[in-house]
């Protein structure tokens, strides 16, 4: 009973199937697109150099059948359809590198920030950079302006998420001193920006060993500092000026590099949010007090802070 169900479900599929495909006005007024049916959809991890991998291999397929027969995602997959074809695509340094490269210079530097910022996006946009990419290699540098279509739209919407989600943790970072040597601050953003929030620090705080933890992707970006020798201490008291170029021996900021964290140093790092020294309660009772208390407004509050964006907020934990 069961096969002969199965059977007349594969006739029926393929009857409707050749029937739809040699009737184009059932076709329009039903709204079928049978042009999805044998796409090849290129999946990759969500990482930069993967990402950009994969846009060149697509692209390459696409040249001989068509963009439209070609959609790129990200892993993992939810969702996997029926008839599509899948195919895995592990990153490639070089190819990476002939992806930016030809953004830069064919698209400007404006595209190429915004296909970065795309690619921080916890969402799957990895299709729509592809389609950004295919008008941005025709029209150009102007492409940023062509708000009308669609997948440019659609940039400039997560260039903005992005970018405000960096501009929020540059605010809202909290660092606990660990016996003042080493400053550790936890954030978990939506995103993955946290490097971009550590950039901000690192010149702002040149000098200081600090880490930023990202709690939901367990990683943290380790900023080792600077230390003067002796030498350029003396020299320094003595009143010769040291200009900000000179003043260190290598670049302005140590270079950062990020680590994955096992769950056991996840758990200790944790801690540091239960330190406390005389400089958090300084600022908590700051806090506290230079407000006015007939003129709070939490609804005003929620919406310059998110309550979510509080978790690592000495100033709101008890």
């Amino acid at each position: 009973m069961l096969r002969e169900y199965l059977e007349f479900q594969i006739d029926l599929w393929v009857n409707v199937k050749s029937y739809l495909e040699t009737d184009n006005c059932v076709k329009r007024q039903y709204g079928y697109r049978w042009e999805n049916v044998n796409m090849r959809i290129f999946t990759c991890k969500h990482q930069l150099e993967d990402m950009m991998t994969c846009i060149y291999d697509a692209w390459v397929y696409a040249l001989r059948v068509g963009h439209d027969k070609v959609q790129l995602r990200t892993e993992p997959i939810v969702q996997a359809t029926l008839f599509d074809e899948y195919v895995h695509v592990d990153a490639d340094a070089e190819k990476t590198e002939k992806v930016l490269r030809s953004i830069r210079n064919k698209i400007g530097m404006q595209a190429y920030i915004d296909v970065y910022y795309a690619c921080l996006m916890e969402d799957d946009v990895l299709d729509d950079i592809y389609r950004f990419l295919r008008i941005g290699f025709q029209a150009g540098p102007r492409v940023i302006g062509m708000l009308a279509e669609p997948p440019v739209s659609r940039m400039l919407e997560i260039r903005r998420a992005v970018g405000n989600e960096i501009h929020h943790f540059r605010e809202f970072a909290r660092f606990n001193s660990i016996d003042n040597k080493v400053y550790v601050c936890h954030l978990e953003p939506k995103h993955d920006v946290i490097y971009q929030v550590a950039e901000h620090f690192a010149d702002r705080m040149p000098d200081e060993y600090f880490m930023i933890l990202d709690d939901n992707r367990k990683y943290a970006v380790i900023h080792p500092g600077k230390h003067y020798s002796g030498q350029q201490e003396k020299q320094a008291d003595k009143g010769r000026e040291i200009s900000e170029q000179n003043r260190y021996t290598e670049e302005k900021t140590q270079k950062m590099y990020l680590r994955e964290l096992s769950d056991e140093e996840m758990e200790t790092l944790r801690q540091t949010e239960l330190l406390k020294d005389e400089f958090t309660e300084l600022w908590k009772t700051f806090f506290h007090t230079i407000g006015i208390e007939q003129r709070k407004n939490p609804t005003c509050q929620r919406n310059l802070m998110p309550i979510w964006k509080r978790k690592h907020a000495v100033e709101f934990m008890r």
